[in-house]
């Protein structure tokens, strides 16, 4: 069915947050905030006549008003999803439900439950779909190429199929996939409903072959009678569907792309006079002549940021030699404050920080120094004067800070990371890797990794680099469309 609504929007993104937010000032104006990442480089990229549109929800008081306003940029249309429907299928299903799978958070003695309200909310997470896939529907022109993202929007690709048979669909996951038995946890029709959403699609897009593979176990152990996997010479994998589901011949391939750092970017902005700024003030926070072991992370369950400063304390105590000579600087910026799991988490981490500065701490030296408070030049700043990078995640699904500290150190880093952060599938060779539940073992990969030779250190860095660069943004967005097209 052609759009008969005469779109013209050949290259279509769709996700939860877009690329601008608008603000209610105390007049009653309205200012716009333009945001960044891969996907904003992505369509620059593809040059202001693609015909290219951004799909989104309007997430704040001030996007719903412009919406109601009729005030937009051009190439961005809002979704004025009623807040109750975004709330539930948002904070409901996809952050506390489907995170939790993917991220294999959940504390399975007391969790999950899929009750009542579950359902009610899982109803929310449909409907919240169905929006998407009918304004994709809407705007696309003819053949048109839809790159859905992420775990919000599930359901989008078998949604969009049933509307615009004659679109090229495509969805990227940004999180981890759940392995089989851990999907099981999620009721037999909804991680049946889940699979057939994302089958919709002409192409699935993961972050690293171990995710892919991840999804397609899920697959193989669901009930799906309309799939059968095939082999296909040339290609990792792909799924024919059999006629008379999603239309005849249809088929879903399977791509990765791990999306890489964008070095051009980092380099100019770290290197300018607010992140100077900040340097100073944070080298007078670790004092002189102190390394400094860095992370940057929200404050996210699966950043693992408390097991990360009782590993610190085991540094200090296996090692007293590094007492007054190292400082763990740990920017752990608030996330999803709004859901009591991640308050009380929040919380735990500035509570343990305290209680290490308290127990090992002198009038000369503090030995953490948190920052909770948002700063991204303070970021850079810390990037630019780290001694060793910490990224010891539970489980991510790449982890760009991974990627962007090796790339934006002054003098070389050592990098600490989690087999379980999807970037150790392209840094791990060249990394301190750590089993990250092991605090014992995390503790001397940090003692390892702050005595390592000046020379190897920056010939470590200098390959992780390469690595984390190796995708920029703007090219991974483009090997996708293009593979789509294809």
């Amino acid at each position: 069915m052609a759009s008969t609504h005469g779109a013209v929007h050949q290259v279509l993104v769709a996700s939860n947050r877009g690329p601008v937010s608008y603000v209610v000032q105390e007049d009653g104006s309205l200012t716009a905030k333009r945001g960044g990442g891969g996907l904003v480089s992505g369509l620059s990229a593809i040059g202001p006549d693609a015909g290219a549109l951004w799909v989104c929800s309007a997430l704040s008081d001030g996007d719903r008003e412009a919406v109601r306003r009729g005030i937009g940029e051009d190439g961005v249309r809002m979704l004025d999803i009623p807040a109750d429907v975004h709330a539930d299928a948002y904070n409901g299903v996809a952050n506390s439900v489907l995170w939790f799978v993917h991220h294999m958070l959940y504390q399975t003695p007391l969790e999950p439950v899929f009750d009542a309200e579950f359902r009610r909310q899982w109803e929310s997470y449909e409907a919240y779909n169905r929006a998407f896939a009918e304004a994709l529907a809407e705007e696309a022109g003819d053949g048109a190429a839809v790159l859905v993202q992420d775990y919000h929007l599930c359901l989008v690709p078998g949604m969009l199929r049933e509307l615009r048979p004659d679109l090229r669909i495509g969805h990227f996951s940004h999180t981890p996939w759940a392995p089989a038995e851990y999907f099981a946890l999620l009721p037999d029709d909804i991680r049946r409903q889940l699979v057939l959403g994302m089958l919709g699609a002409d192409r699935l897009g993961f972050l690293t072959h171990r995710w892919r593979s991840a999804f397609v176990s899920c697959v193989q152990a669901t009930d799906v009678e309309a799939v059968t996997r095939m082999a296909l010479s040339g290609v990792p994998e792909a799924f024919q569907h059999v006629p008379g589901w999603k239309g005849p011949g249809h088929r879903t391939w399977l791509g990765v792309h791990g999306l890489g750092a964008d070095a051009e970017f980092l380099h100019a902005r770290s290197h300018e006079a607010d992140v100077e700024e900040r340097m100073r003030a944070l080298r007078e926070e670790i004092g002189a002549g102190r390394k400094a072991i860095v992370r940057v992370d929200r404050t996210e369950l699966s950043k693992n940021i408390v097991r990360g400063l009782l590993a610190y304390r085991q540094l200090l105590d296996d090692h007293p030699e590094w007492r007054e000579r190292v400082a763990h600087v740990a920017f752990a910026y608030p996330s999803r404050q709004d859901l009591a799991v991640y308050r009380d988490y929040t919380a735990e981490v500035q509570r343990l920080a305290e209680e290490i500065n308290s127990q090992y701490g002198t009038a000369t030296w503090t030995p953490v120094v948190l920052h909770v408070k948002d700063d991204f030049a303070r970021s850079l700043a810390a990037y630019r004067l780290a001694d060793v990078a910490l990224v010891n995640p539970i489980r991510d699904g790449m982890n760009l800070v991974a990627k962007e500290m090796p790339v934006v150190s002054d003098e070389g880093c050592a990098l600490v990371l989690s087999r379980e952060a999807g970037a150790f599938e392209e840094l791990g060779k060249d990394a301190v890797v750590v089993n990250p539940y092991d605090v014992v073992e995390t503790a001397r990969a940090l003692h390892a990794a702050l005595s390592m030779p000046v020379e190897e250190r920056a010939e470590r860095t200098k390959r992780l680099a390469a690595a984390a660069t190796a995708l920029p943004p703007a090219q991974w967005f483009l090997d996708q469309l293009e593979a789509l097209r294809s």
